[in-house]
């Protein structure tokens, strides 16, 4: 079995700035390393970016990560608004505005991916290569929308260890990586003062009323130009593998991968693989 380091264990040495930048009006929480052609790397639902942790060292040794707290999410601001896919999408660009950077590769992981999907099918000339890490649910079932809203709104109105780690444990196919630390991590952004309000703003998407005008259609993945990796796991507990086929159809040109032996966070259960595929798909190889 992997040996498992601590999230500092594993960014120890690495030279990286951590600061809140003014993203349109939203005080968003920002760490970056490394130089190079940026790379945006987007959180999923009721996540943050130490989801990344585990990526940033090789990365940054061939580009500029930048990792951030979607509104609403870990530590940056929290308007009480519903957070749609458009509105974290119009946050997204305003973190790049807000860092100066013209153009970006992005690779956003679960409700990230619907996030960087958007931004790219939106904002064409902002996106430089696009990496949809399992991107969620893209066939909107019912029983998954439901789950997830349970455990995440569980996770946050009883804050205990337990509750957080029962929610983190659901992105993971090996669930031993689920550390200790990882869960005081989100156990922390989850008691926050008015937290609950936040995570049911989070949430939003889970409801067909404000899901609908973003399903993943051909109306709007047609207009991605950005060449697209779709890279998936065998053990996603959102969408199966035969799904990703049909995200396959929709974006053009995209192709997707496969990792082996992880859950819905293969960023950080199989690092190695993860972080030499976006090397490879990023640079053009």
């Amino acid at each position: 079995m992997e040996q498992h380091v601590s999230i500092w264990g594993d960014l120890a040495g690495i030279e990286l700035r951590q600061r809140t930048v003014d993203a349109a009006g939203i005080a968003t929480r920002v760490v970056e390393a490394g130089t190079g052609p940026a790379l945006v790397m987007v959180h999923g639902t009721g996540g943050h970016l130490e989801a990344y942790s585990r990526n940033i060292r090789d990365l940054a040794k061939e580009f500029r990560i930048v990792v951030y707290d979607m509104a609403g999410h870990g530590h940056s601001a929290k308007p009480d608004r519903p957070y749609t896919i458009d509105y974290l999408s119009d946050h997204l660009i305003a973190v790049l505005d807000a860092l100066d950077i013209e153009k970006a590769h992005l690779s956003g992981e679960s409700l990230g991916g619907w996030v960087a999907a958007w931004a790219a099918a939106h904002h064409p000339g902002r996106i430089d290569r696009l990496v949809l890490n399992t991107p969620g649910n893209i066939t909107n079932k019912p029983e998954v929308m439901a789950g997830l809203k349970e455990s995440s709104m569980k996770a946050v109105r009883e804050a205990n260890r337990q509750s957080v780690r029962t929610r983190v444990e659901w992105l993971f196919h090996n669930k031993s990586l689920v550390t200790d630390e990882l869960v005081d991590l989100r156990l922390r952004i989850y008691t926050q003062p008015g937290f609950e309000t936040a995570m049911r703003n989070i949430l939003a998407v889970q409801d067909w009323e404000h899901r609908r005008p973003y399903v993943w259609s051909s109306q709007w993945c047609s207009r991605i130009v950005s060449p697209t990796l779709l890279l998936w796991t065998d053990h996603d507990p959102t969408a199966s593998v035969e799904e990703a086929a049909l995200l396959e159809e929709l974006i053009p040109g995209s192709r997707l991968e496969v990792i082996e032996g992880a859950g819905h966070w293969p960023q950080w259960e199989k690092p190695d693989q993860f972080n030499e595929t976006h090397i490879r798909f990023l640079k053009g190889k």
